[in-house]
């Protein structure tokens, strides 16, 4: 390797955390200033909500859903190929969206093109800095999602600016260039000594006998592979999480792609409907990171999940809030109040799934249920859209139904996690109960008799505790 290997918390591990920063809020910020352009969009292609929605949900469905594609290209080629790979992407999208002229092309330019390459980008730099930082992996973290809040803040005025200058097809122009600095960010991220680069794992080599197996095969083993099914049908855990979030993602990303067309259409200001959005942004950068160093105490391991699911139920408590007036000043009380729930959830979503997977199955959890995420983002804008279409463009309907979402959703991951917690404590009980059967003075001499009866009550203690962690 041409470049020196860099050395995990060293001195450059601080230029990996900005760049990272910056790839961030280039990639995960993107998505809020969709709804800028909704309208601007829905007149040029003269289209109705549902299919305006498309796009959006296109784009943020394929930055979640290349998980298991980006974590594949990570072992194969590095995080610094990932990412630069995912910059060019992005930017071919936009540049492309720019010339289209229907909607089934943006949504192949903008929507998939572009979303894929925000996903390498994304998870690719989230990767590294696992890589960069081990004692201090919390708070690079915590940091990192700065990136974020301060993407969310920049990008809606950014659009709003370029739009009424160069409007849409100059400013997707514009954001071509602009997504190329993800491949400086790229550049930046040196291999660590420690192995940046994972090594990819060899199946194990078939009998002479059986054939080799064909593409459909081995495709299905290397989805297999990279997927959790496994813990998901084992683990009640990682079950009740991966489908409340699945839940909770048809209500949560409502309010970013309808919030500002529901501003213009009730009389606000463009301007400001479009500050409505980088005020949940700008209250992002201080609340996420507030949320991620008080989540990562180890005194708060154990109520992770109930704050998690209290940010959720808030959320959608929230959003009845835009049910009830439209004024612009209530309009801003309304994101302060929801960037503090949304900071939470975006805060301890890792947390707490690091807490009911183990680690070494971490990165196949986490791509499973980026899949099923997926699944509810491709279906939610649309959705909401065939409602606006058929009830007048009445926006109560949008967020009633987010609301709906959300605190069915917080309801059934709370009362879950309170049964299985309560279940775990009934098995220590009864293992403590047996444990003190086991050490009375009759059950000595028969514990005594054969080394047999110690293996055999070591294997029974060893598989309780496991089933204990797993849950």
């Amino acid at each position: 390797m041409p470049q020196a290997l860099e050395r995990a918390d060293g001195s450059w591990a601080w230029v990996v955390l900005l760049a990272s920063m910056v790839a961030q809020g280039l990639t995960l910020g993107f998505p809020t200033c969709i709804g800028i352009f909704f309208t601007e969009l829905q007149h040029e292609f003269q289209a109705s909500n549902s299919e305006t929605s498309w796009f959006p949900s296109i784009l943020i469905a394929m930055l979640h859903a290349g998980g298991p594609l980006c974590s594949i290209l990570v072992g194969r080629f590095g995080c610094r190929a990932t990412v630069m790979l995912g910059g060019m992407l992005a930017s071919l999208g936009m540049v492309a969206s720019s010339f289209c002229r229907t909607l089934s092309q943006l949504y192949l330019a903008a929507g998939f093109v572009t979303g894929l390459g925000l996903c390498f980008s994304f998870q690719s730099t989230i990767t590294v800095l696992g890589f960069y930082f081990i004692r201090r992996r919390a708070l690079a973290n915590a940091l990192a999602s700065v990136g974020v809040s301060l993407g969310i803040t920049l990008w809606p005025l950014l659009a709003r600016y370029l739009l009424e200058e160069l409007g849409w097809r100059g400013t997707f122009l514009i954001f071509g260039g602009v997504f190329l600095h993800c491949c400086v960010c790229g550049a930046i991220l040196r291999p660590v000594a420690t192995g940046m680069v994972p090594k990819t794992r060899k199946g194990p080599s078939p009998p002479s006998k059986t054939p080799a197996p064909g593409c459909l095969a081995a495709c299905g083993w290397a989805i297999l592979r990279h997927l959790a099914f496994d813990i998901l049908w084992h683990n009640a855990g990682y079950r009740v999480f991966t489908l409340g979030v699945t839940w909770m993602i048809l209500g949560f990303p409502l309010p970013h792609v309808f919030l500002v067309p529901f501003a213009m259409r009730h009389g606000v200001d463009e301007h400001k409907a479009a500050m409505l959005i980088s005020i949940i942004g700008f209250s992002n950068i201080f609340l996420r990171p507030m949320a991620g160093l008080v989540a990562g105490r180890p005194d708060c391991a154990s109520s992770r999940k109930y704050l998690f699911t209290l940010a959720v139920l808030l959320n959608g408590l929230t959003n009845l809030v835009c049910t009830v007036s439209a004024n612009f000043r209530v309009l801003v009380g309304y994101c302060l109040v929801y960037s503090v729930s949304m900071s939470v959830v975006g805060a301890l979503f890792f947390q707490v799934l690091m807490d009911v997977v183990p680690m070494d199955r971490f990165s196949r959890a986490l791509g499973l249920c980026t899949i099923l995420e997926s699944i509810s983002i491709l279906i939610s804008p649309p959705m909401a859209g065939f409602v606006l279409d058929n009830t007048d463009n009445n926006f109560s309907y949008v967020f009633y139904m987010s609301s709906f979402f959300l605190i069915s959703s917080a309801l059934f991951m709370g009362g879950s996690f309170c049964a299985l917690q309560k279940k775990e404590r009934q098995g220590a009980q009864a293992e403590g109960e047996a444990g003190v059967t086991e050490a009375s003075p009759e059950a000595a001499p028969e514990r005594a008799l054969t080394t047999e009866g110690i293996h055999t009550s070591e294997k029974r203690l060893y598989t309780e505790v496991m089933y204990v962690t797993s849950v």
